[in-house]
């Protein structure tokens, strides 16, 4: 299994090495000045000029990747008109519009997208689990029916429009809850737990319909296995058949999947962070887009890429520790 895990993580080091050369070259490609939006719009081409000597802006795109990847292994100054900031590693940066380490930028958005991560990865899996083993334990019913419309509604519902009703008819309607507004953790956590119930319900049911339909699918092939008609033709109850064997087969599947989800949940709940105003790793991201920030966009995506790494890595592992059929080579 060592050498399993250090051949995985040679291996995401390549991955997260390409994405920044692809990030950075899509940078220069883009349309823009990120020297004239940092100095702003009343300055002279000569302040522009001197903003873009102090960003690094002036040198080759190669002199400036090797540079951010001397901040990423060993920190470096970065020198800002008449001060210098002491970058540790890792080091990602500095912004060109707040002049902030990209490091705590990231480090002080991270919560909130994690939160998001894991509330909605719960709400997956209970909903998701629950829906497609009762499908598959009713099967061919009226139960099954219902549940498979609703499947299919979760998966053809984009998330936004969820979002958006759940707002209107919980909020603005039925006045349960008020409009979310982001709270942190530390500093009142049952105002927390309120603020973002509605933001991991709209995550959480738009992927559990995923979920409800690979639980489906495993459980009923695990049924149809010879050794769950052994136990049935010796009298083993059915909650004991589906309770400790049926669910040993379905499980691993849903375990490596919601691994590789919660790595992606980093970088993929844009529209959610949006809608409900969660100041997270996503909004971050459009911002520095916006904004043409290379070093947010670059440090935001290689901590979002790091994140689906060492997801699918965890995922592996999880699906050998759950099947142990499965051998890591």
């Amino acid at each position: 299994m060592t050498r399993f895990v250090l051949k995985r993580l040679a291996g995401a080091a390549l991955v997260l090495l390409a994405l920044s050369v692809l990030v950075y070259g899509l940078f220069y490609l883009a349309p823009g000045d990120p020297a004239r939006l940092a100095c702003g719009e009343r300055c002279n081409p000569q302040q522009i000029a001197q903003v873009r000597e102090q960003l690094g802006l002036n040198e080759s795109v190669f002199a400036q990747y090797l540079h951010f990847l001397q901040g990423v292994f060993a920190g470096r100054d970065h020198s800002t008109g008449t001060s210098v900031v002491h970058c540790d590693a890792p080091c990602l940066g500095l912004s060109y519009q707040s002049d902030q380490q990209v490091t705590l930028l990231v480090l002080e958005r991270l919560p909130a997208t994690a939160s998001l991560a894991l509330g909605a990865m719960a709400v997956w899996l209970l909903v998701g689990v629950g829906t497609g083993l009762l499908s598959a334990l009713r099967r061919g019913g009226a139960t099954e029916r219902v549940l498979t419309v609703l499947t299919l509604a979760g998966t053809g519902t984009p998330v936004f429009i969820l979002g958006l009703l759940l707002l209107m008819a919980v909020c603005a309607h039925l006045q349960w809850l008020p409009f979310p507004s982001y709270v942190p953790l530390g500093e009142d956590p049952e105002q927390w737990a309120w603020n973002m119930l509605l933001p991991w319900i709209t995550l959480g049911f738009f992927e559990s319909a995923k979920y409800a339909r690979l639980t489906r699918s495993s459980t009923l092939e695990t049924l149809a296995e010879d050794h769950i008609r052994t136990f049935r033709a010796y009298g083993v109850g059915e909650r004991s058949v589906v309770t400790r064997h049926a669910l040993r087969g379905a499980v691993p599947p849903v375990i490596a999947i919601s691994a590789v989800d919660l790595g992606s949940m980093f970088g993929g709940a844009v529209l959610t962070e949006s809608l409900f105003g969660i100041p997270g790793l996503g909004k971050t991201l459009i911002d520095g887009v916006r904004q043409i920030d290379l070093p947010v966009v670059v440090g935001v995506v290689m901590v979002m890429g790091t994140a689906v790494v060492l997801a699918n890595v965890l995922a592996d592992l999880l699906y050998a520790a759950a099947d142990r059929r499965v051998v890591l080579t």
